[in-house]
């Protein structure tokens, strides 16, 4: 035992002797890409795909802009050739070993090195090993990779299958995408665009190295409690030595500031593949806890493999140690269905994630930092990885895992029944377990779900009328081998620490509310179903998985992909960024039931932004209101990947839609909440935190528009941990009769002990059109400072939904869409590395009433 700091753990490779241990050289430089045949050679980015490369040359055009979008569809039906050569030393080659990482290639493609074919790739998401001491020669190495196009590759598979996939989702005639285990969203989706790509879509690299190297390290949590954690380190090594070799394993760990500990275990290491596994126990552990329950202790994890007491390989991992487990257990209601993490039930707040480039190779860190930055500002505390997109890169879960947001993570299936021939399922099963491996020792990683909506389909998407009973069946049976065999199998064997459902939803449909009590549910009765926001609140699932609303994006972004004369709902350019079919009607349904018709296309898109913030925010407090029945809401969705209209909060260009604000708002950590029912108006304290609040003032406002506060209550109230409860209940009739109720609303917030207000929750009791808004001017001042604006806003009257807007893609409002009240002052600042205080951004305001 010895006293050491944890950074200095991946220093003991390094210094702990004197001679080499391994060389990893990057092959991400130096490649060109042509179209096969053609000899017409471009400098290639590495990462990237074939059509981001053609953009970026400017052979294709901006596929966002427009109707461009179908200039850009006949690359995925060429095959496309890259090429590099890279210089060996001597010293290289003297190595024991030596092998070629590719992390991702997008996806049919032979790869060659030095006149060997060395690979084949069928599945964009498994990364390739491959073993090349034996080809490499000293000076330069040539590799060359053909990338096929994965609709012409897989042609005869649908010419051979007699009939066509029900892949709505594959916007193209011919169905190919079933086929293909590569990213679905790729070939479009009922938001995104479609760019079926090809190339080298993650990092490539040489690894020279003697004796043995540590393939992977699995710090596998058998059991966390408050008293003890029990591990299992499963360190799989390779070994390139002629016979046998006795060696010394060992896993060393730690946290910060404290003691540095080790295990280690004498072994036989054999020619090729050998795995050791070194049990420990960790009296106390530092739990790694979610967001706003604790802190994101992350220790250190060292294996290092000795031969003759000098190390010749390590690996590191950091890991949070905590427990998550899916508890579904038969209840009163039906059967629950909610995660227990570190032994404490959870309600998860948060979003469905897509993948938030369609060129993605572009979500370098920075993305992720601001996409977490966006998670967190908005109070979730949960994020679904969808199954349409990719298994998401390494730092998408390393941000999770530092910040403390929990991740529900699809296998990548969505919506369609699969192919479930041994073929295809061999193909599957590499993919699962290479994936597995790699997120297995995530703290932030959950639970694994087996697909999103393929079994809705099968039940309920009408198939089983438009093929032969045959057809549907071997369907039936296919997703039983792939999702309730292959898939959990594999889950228990590489992973064998969490949860694991075939499914989302796992037993539920939104056409039958009645299967609402079992399981998590995909309610589209909002939307799809043209249900009324407020029918929500009747019929609650156990845990909400996906749910959403439509709008546009704000008018600045829709200036990045249309010109003035393209501002319709039914222009040619508004069709191609509008990818649901009823997409443009169903907002405009809405928009008549609750709103004035809007005087032009700018106010349509401004209500738009509006009605779907305010009436999510009424589905999700519902939600939260519903616990412990309801213990989740997963709204979809957070972003975009291209601009768009979409459910999305937050546009391509990372400016907050309205409804970001009112999640930011509903899922605080204790939110205020509000119901009117049998003519009470109840306030609710929603709890996340582990103890108590009490001494809470709660003070409720009546407000005249026009004449302002008239009434005024306060109280004081507690708030219970981790719960949902009613703290105050009026007679509505009492506090607003019914004739005043279309020029009166309700301000209440919560304040703690030292007056800071903690939670503001309006209420109206109707929606705008039936409200008798008064017509008013807000008065705006504008401070300028580089780097941010400081906006102050004062109306008379009341100005519903007021909106600050800005030129500045990506800018960050401290609120915005806000009720400004008669009299009220309301500082709202916005910042950006993009504001200069020279030059003065035009700021302008909009509220509900200059609308009509």
């Amino acid at each position: 035992m010895k006293k050491l700091s944890v950074g200095l753990l991946a220093l003991l490779p390094i210094f702990g002797f004197a001679q080499r241990n391994s060389e990893t050289v990057s092959l991400n430089d130096g490649w060109f890409f042509s179209q096969t045949g053609k000899n017409s050679w471009y400098e290639a980015q590495v990462p990237g795909s074939v059509q981001q490369e053609l953009v970026r040359h400017q052979i294709l055009p901006d596929p966002f802009y427009g109707t461009n979008e179908k200039l850009v569809q006949w690359v995925e039906d060429e095959n496309w050739d890259f090429k590099k050569s890279f210089t060996v030393s001597s010293e290289q080659l003297s190595y024991d070993d030596a092998l070629i990482f590719f992390e991702g290639l997008d996806t049919q493609a032979d790869v060659f090195l030095n006149g060997t074919r060395i690979l084949r790739s069928e599945n964009m998401f498994v990364g390739h090993k491959i073993s090349v001491k034996s080809i490499l020669r000293e000076g330069e190495n040539s590799l060359y990779i053909r990338f096929y196009s994965p609709v012409q590759s897989l042609m005869p598979a649908r010419l051979t299958a007699g009939y066509d996939y029900p892949a709505g989702n594959d916007h193209r005639e011919e169905k190919l995408s079933i086929y293909n285990r590569k990213a679905p969203y790729q070939f479009g989706w009922d938001w995104g665009i479609r760019i079926a790509q090809m190339g080298i879509w993650k990092p490539v690299s040489l690894v020279f190295y003697d004796k043995v190297r540590i393939d992977d390290l699995y710090v596998k949590q058998q059991s966390v409690t408050e008293e003890k954690a029990t591990i299992e380190n499963v360190v799989d090594l390779i070994s390139v030595a002629d016979g046998a070799v006795s060696a010394t394993v060992t896993v060393e760990y730690g946290t910060a500031g404290e003691t540095v500990k080790s295990v280690s275990k004498e072994v036989i290491l054999h020619p090729g593949g050998n795995t050791v596994s070194i049990g420990l126990q960790i009296p106390h552990p530092r739990r790694w806890m979610p967001t706003g329950w604790g802190e994101q202790h992350l220790y250190e994890f060292t294996a290092t493999v000795s031969i003759d007491n000098k190390v010749v390989s390590s690996k590191s991992e950091r890991i949070g140690l905590r427990s998550v487990r899916l508890v579904q257990e038969p209840d009163e209601h039906g059967r629950s269905f909610y995660f227990v993490v570190n032994g404490i039930p959870f309600f998860a707040k948060g979003a469905n994630y897509i993948p938030g480039e369609i060129f993605i190779s572009q979500q370098d860190n920075e993305y992720y930092e601001k996409l977490f930055d966006n998670i967190e500002a908005a109070n979730m505390n949960f994020v679904r990885v969808w199954g349409g997109g990719i298994y998401e890169n390494d730092e998408f879960y390393r941000q999770a895992d530092e910040r403390g947001i929990l991740v529900w993570q699809d296998f990548i299936f969505g919506c369609v029944p699969y192919p479930s021939d041994d073929w295809f399922l061999a193909n599957v099963k590499e993919e699962i377990v290479y994936n597995i491996k790699r997120l297995r020792n995530r703290a932030s990683l959950a639970f694994w779900c087996g697909n999103n909506e393929v079994e809705e389909g099968l039940q309920h998407w009408g198939w089983e009328k438009q093929y032969p009973a045959e057809i549907h069946k071997s369907w039936l049976g296919g997703y039983d081998k792939l999702f309730r065999s292959l898939i959990p199998d594999l889950v228990r064997e590489y992973d064998g620490t969490r949860s694991y459902i075939h499914g989302s939803p796992y037993d539920s449909n939104w056409g039958n509310p009645e299967t609402f009590a079992s399981s998590d549910v995909h309610d589209w009765g909002l939307w799809y179903g043209h249900l009324p926001f407020e029918r929500m609140a009747d019929r609650l699932p156990r845990f909400a998985s996906e749910f959403g609303f439509q709008s546009f994006p704000e008018m600045k972004t829709i200036r990045s992909f249309a010109p003035e004369d393209q501002w319709s709902l039914e222009s040619e350019v508004m069709k191609v960024h509008q990818k649901a079919s009823t997409g443009n009607s169903l907002i405009k349904k809405y928009m008549e039931m609750y709103y004035h018709e809007p005087r032009n296309f700018e106010d349509f898109v401004y209500i738009g932004l509006v009605m779907q913030g305010n009436g999510m925010e009424e589905s999700v407090e519902a939600m939260r209101r519903g616990r412990p029945y309801c213990m989740g809401a997963l709204y979809w969705q957070i972003n975009d990947d291209w601009p768009v209209v979409s459910w999305s909060s937050i546009d391509y260009y990372g400016n907050w839609k309205a409804q970001h604000y009112r999640m930011r708002d509903v899922l605080a950590p204790l939110a205020l909440g509000v119901e009117l029912k049998d003519n009470r108006l109840n306030y609710y304290t929603l709890s996340d935190y582990l103890t108590d609040r009490n001494n809470l003032q709660l003070t409720v406002q009546v407000v005249d528009f026009n004449r302002g506060v008239v009434k005024e209550f306060r109280e004081k109230v507690d708030a219970k941990a981790n719960s949902s409860q009613v703290v105050k209940s009026f007679n509505a009739s009492e506090l607003v009769p019914e004739e005043e109720r279309a020029s009166r609303m309700i301000r209440a917030w919560l304040s703690d002990s030292s007056g800071k207000r903690v939670s503001t929750r309006d209420y109206f009791f109707h929606w705008p059109n039936k409200l008798n808004l008064p017509e008013t001017k807000v008065e705006t001042s504008v401070k300028y400072a580089d780097g941010k604006y400081t906006v102050t806003l004062r109306s008379k009257k009341l100005a519903k939904d007021v909106y600050v807007e800005i030129p500045v893609m990506g800018a960050r409002f401290s609120d915005n869409f806000v009720d400004l009240i008669p009299g009220e002052k309301r500082v709202i600042e916005i910042t950006s590395p993009l504001l200069k205080a020279s030059e003065k951004s035009p700021v302008t305001v909009k509220h509900i009433r200059e609308t009509y």
